[in-house]
């Protein structure tokens, strides 16, 4: 007989131990249960949601699907050994792989042209191009952009037969890899690109391409009004005529000013002897712009690798 106020315990939790129950949770578990419901999985049904479990588990999970609730594909063909897409974008720095993963299903990316919506798109980052949102991606693993803020006293060459400063000097062994995009004076401070993409480089370096440079200049004060737009509309040296996308006086203090100017020419001293034709001869000179990428707060004889959209943002400035 039952004793008033103690029930019996159920059979599937009888011959267990108040440690058991305890590791449990208090529940009894049923191996073969489907829920609240008590169901049972068949054993194909079983199968497949440890199959489902074990992908969502892992971070390489080959999702061919596009935007959730969207049945879009794309025509693009898979690289035989080809990356994940997500895994290229990820690896360029456009951020997290769920980020491109949004990224892709939101048909913000790109493969040789054709937009693709499948997070598990096999591609080849080295022969094809990748874009997000209109821009080239750095997609290769093997190329490097570096930023460098060039001290006076160094000179843009890997070597030097008079035993000054160069370049390899502040890069180490990466130097003998990079291509250097344009030259700084051997007293001129600032922004200098180096990168081992030699098409990039050559693009930014030419002149057709119309990549302009920002400088700092300290030059003797007072500045006229109208330097400017002497500087805009053209000085003639002796090497043609130069002149500047853009122009204004930062500072004048004590005699001195400081100026920003902006051109696209490469010639050789050419804000110098810009300045100097029209009597104002450059005591400091920095450069501060290369095309969209800035030299921000690094400091003299440091470097830093740009970001992904820097890369991007110089590809569009030249076209590729």
């Amino acid at each position: 007989m039952t004793r008033p106020g103690n029930r019996p315990r159920p059979a599937s939790t009888a011959g267990r131990t108040r440690g058991d129950r305890r590791r449990s949770g208090g529940r009894a578990a049923d191996p073969g249960s489907a829920g609240a419901a008590g169901e049972r999985l068949s054993a194909a049904e079983l199968a497949r949601a440890q199959a489902a479990a074990a992908r969502l588990a892992d971070d390489d999970f080959d999702d061919d699907w596009g935007a959730e609730g969207s049945d879009e594909r794309d025509s693009l063909t898979d690289v035989p050994g080809g990356i994940r897409l997500q895994k290229v974008l990820a690896s360029a720095g456009v951020g997290s792989r769920r980020y491109c993963e949004e990224l892709i299903g939101a048909g913000r990316v790109e493969v040789d042209g054709e937009i693709v919506r499948r997070f598990g798109a096999r591609v080849d980052p080295q022969h094809q191009v990748i874009r997000v949102d209109g821009r080239r991606i750095p997609a290769r693993e093997d190329l490097v952009y570096v930023a460098l803020n060039k001290p006076a006293g160094v000179l843009t060459s890997m070597s030097d037969s008079r035993g000054r400063k160069t370049m390899t000097d502040l890069l180490g062994d990466t130097a003998e890899r990079l291509f250097h995009v344009g030259r700084l004076d051997y007293e001129t401070e600032g922004l200098m690109l180096l990168m081992n993409d030699g098409e990039l480089a050559h693009r930014l370096a030419h002149p057709r391409f119309g990549v302009p440079k920002t400088y700092l200049a300290e030059v003797p004060g007072p500045v006229p009004r109208d330097l400017g737009r002497q500087l805009i509309g053209g000085i003639e040296l002796d090497d043609g005529v130069a002149s500047a996308d853009k122009f204004r006086v930062v500072e004048q203090v004590s005699g001195r000013a400081l100026v920003e100017i902006t051109l696209h020419e490469g010639r050789k001293h050419i804000v110098r002897r810009m300045l100097a034709a029209v009597g104002h001869p450059v005591s400091r000179l920095v450069r501060t712009q290369v095309g969209p990428v800035g030299l921000g707060s690094l400091r003299p004889g440091a470097t830093r690798q740009l970001s992904a959209k820097e890369v991007g943002d110089l590809y569009a400035a030249v076209g590729l």
